[in-house]
């Protein structure tokens, strides 16, 4: 070998040695991270969330550098990217509940100059698979003493997230009773970034509402995080509900829009906002109403109920109010419904559109007030559906003719004219006291009154039969013999003391039968 060749092959292990010294001192730095880096990871997570962790794998990738610079600058100034799989973190330890959080995998990018420093930035964690169980709120281990303040948190843990990306979350609130099912969001996308220490986090969400089902986008603040009690973390925020298909109902259909904004609690929370649904519906009838509504509600997590205060409606152009609770008891099945409705001056065709599969046969002004309950029975609505209340239709002018004409016919004669044809048209008022159970409307003190008539009736309407079965008394102010003419008018003269008492002109014993298409009128024998 020539002395050129030994040089060279001198050098060429030299280079050798240090390229493998290099190599061997990138192992050794990823060797030293990636224990350390989990034990962070792992410290954070236990210390901000309150919870055991178990991770499942992570692994610390090098970027491309040259071995002279990885020498030179001892990893420092270079960016590790971190992934990890299979994190569980279970809240205070406890086994007998879901996990607090399961992760199927992230991914972040860290400094290495911050690993060697007190305070640690991640600029950006990315998840993927993320399933979160808010434990029912008061359900407290005893695992340790009450922790600092959240404001103290990033001091606490010496580690800023500065943005979380998620995708394909799901989010449920853990009842109180473990036999029943928790109430299941699905987070498509969601998107937190720091604000600072001890502020909330701003987050901008996309996700599912279970019922009725529909898109829900939200941004607002999350946050700080109680890593004691986590229901209590603060929440609030501006959403768009769109697309939302009642028709998951029994009964009722159509499809909801809302936009509106909502504060509190993860496990309480109040929202306020405006719904519309342009095509809402029974069921039993198909008629299509406009519906419009400015609320607001109190939501408990917890267990789905839900407080109205109150809810300010429009169908078609009737307005109301309605106030009250969903809620469902220890036991029960099914939620139940209790309601206080106000309508002081409604329109009684939009109702009866609502209400009967034809076209409405009535119209006027209606005021209504009733206390309405659906209790926790299976079954349809209807055949749950409880009212007790009051009413009074004033204004009221019958569409079809056949009934009309009665009603016309009616006034005549009450008013002792029954030929005179220029009364027509005859404005009808009626009120009553009623209540509802098992598809049948029972009503007292029921009053119907038209120009020189008045009916006084009690009975029920059967729903499902479409049956009307009521007895009562008609007064009219002219007596029996002026309700006639020619000689039927003569022929009853004398009979008139016999039906002239109770302070009417005549007093009738009658009844009303048939249906609400073709009532049937008749004297009671």
């Amino acid at each position: 070998m020539t002395r050129k060749q030994a040089w060279f092959a001198g050098i060429g292990t030299v280079a050798a040695v240090g390229l493998a010294g290099f190599a061997l001192a990138g192992f050794n730095l990823k060797r030293k991270f990636e224990p350390y880096l989990r034990a962070q990871a792992i410290h954070y997570l236990q210390e901000r969330f309150h919870s055991e962790v178990q991770l499942a794998a992570l692994h610390v990738s090098l970027p491309k550098l040259s071995p002279m610079r990885w020498a030179l600058t001892r990893g420092r100034g270079t960016h590790l990217w971190v992934d990890g799989e299979g994190l569980v973190m279970r809240h205070k330890g406890r086994e007998d509940v879901a996990p607090m959080f399961a992760i199927r995998k992230f991914s972040f990018a860290v400094d290495t100059d911050t690993l060697l420093g007190g305070r640690k930035v991640v600029p950006v964690v990315e998840v993927e698979g993320l399933e979160l169980n808010l434990p029912p709120k008061g359900e407290r281990s005893e695992l340790g003493a009450p922790p600092p303040s959240e404001g103290d948190d990033e001091n606490r843990t010496g580690v800023q997230l500065q943005e979380v990306r998620i995708k394909d979350a799901s989010f449920a609130m853990l009842p109180r009773d473990p036999k029943k099912k928790p109430l299941h969001f699905a987070i498509h996308q969601l998107t937190l970034h720091s604000a600072g220490k001890g502020v909330p986090m701003k987050y901008d969400a996309t996700l599912t509402n279970p019922t009725p089902p529909g898109e829900i986008h939200s941004v607002g603040d999350f946050g700080p995080w109680n890593g004691d009690e986590p229901g209590d973390t603060p929440l609030s925020g501006d959403y768009t509900f769109d697309h939302a298909d009642l028709g998951v109902f029994r009964g009722i259909a159509g499809i909801l829009s809302s936009r509106g904004r909502f504060e509190g609690e993860l496990d309480t929370i109040t929202a306020r906002g405006e719904a519309t649904v342009p095509d809402f519906r029974l069921k039993r009838s198909g008629n299509r109403v406009p519906l419009k509504t400015k609320f607001e509600v109190l939501v408990d997590g917890t267990n789905g109920d839900t407080t109205l205060k109150p809810v300010a409606a429009t169908l078609g152009a009737t307005h109301f109010t309605t106030s009250g609770v969903v809620f469902k008891n220890e036991g029960d099945t099914h939620r139940q419904i209790h309601l206080d409705v106000n309508m002081p001056d409604g329109r009684m065709r939009d109702v009866l559109l609502l209400a009967m599969k034809d076209s409405p046969f009535m119209e006027g002004r209606l005021r209504l007030k009733t206390k309405l309950v659906v209790p926790p029975l299976t079954g349809k609505v209807v055949e749950k559906l409880r009212l007790n209340g009051e009413f009074q239709v004033s204004e009221g002018h019958f569409l079809r003719s056949t009934i009309q004409d009665q009603i016309d016919m009616l006034s005549r004669k009450g008013q002792g004219q029954p030929k005179n044809q220029q009364i027509d048209e005859v404005i009808s008022v009626m009120t009553g006291k009623f209540k509802m159970e098992d598809q049948v409307i029972s009503f007292g003190d029921l009053t119907f009154g038209v120009s020189g008539a008045d009916v006084n009736l009690d009975g029920s309407y059967d729903l499902d039969e479409d049956a009307l079965d009521f007895h009562g008394a008609l007064r009219l102010q002219a007596k029996v013999s002026q309700t006639m003419t020619g000689w039927k008018h003569w022929l009853l003269k004398p009979v008139d003391p016999f039906f002239s008492k109770h302070g009417a002109g005549t007093y009738l014993k009658i009844k009303v039968a048939g249906n609400a298409k073709a009532p049937k009128f008749g004297l009671d024998r």
